[in-house]
């Protein structure tokens, strides 16, 4: 098994414009439910109904989202204030 482990680290994670693309992502989800909000009766017929409530979901948890990468832009953000000044001693 050891052979095919790779032996290099991994590389630093990417970031980028993540409060913008959660919440993209948020309101994404929240225009499909309502699109799909007028047709809920033919997806009800045909064993769908899940889809218009998958929707929702993913734009409840994409508001719960974009409080946490706020939050945690925020921490990096102190953090990277409060850790210049040492770095410079």
């Amino acid at each position: 098994m050891a052979k095919w482990t790779p032996q290099h680290e991994a590389p630093e994670p990417l970031e980028g414009p993540v409060v913008a693309t959660i919440t993209g992502g948020t309101i994404l989800w929240f225009v499909l439910f309502l699109v799909q909000l007028p047709f809920y009766g033919w997806f009800d017929d045909h064993g769908r109904a899940w889809w218009v409530w998958t929707c929702l979901a993913g734009a409840g948890l994409g508001l719960i989202g974009i409080w946490y990468v706020r939050k945690r832009d925020a921490a990096i953000k102190r953090a990277s204030t409060t850790a210049e000044p040492t770095a410079a001693d």
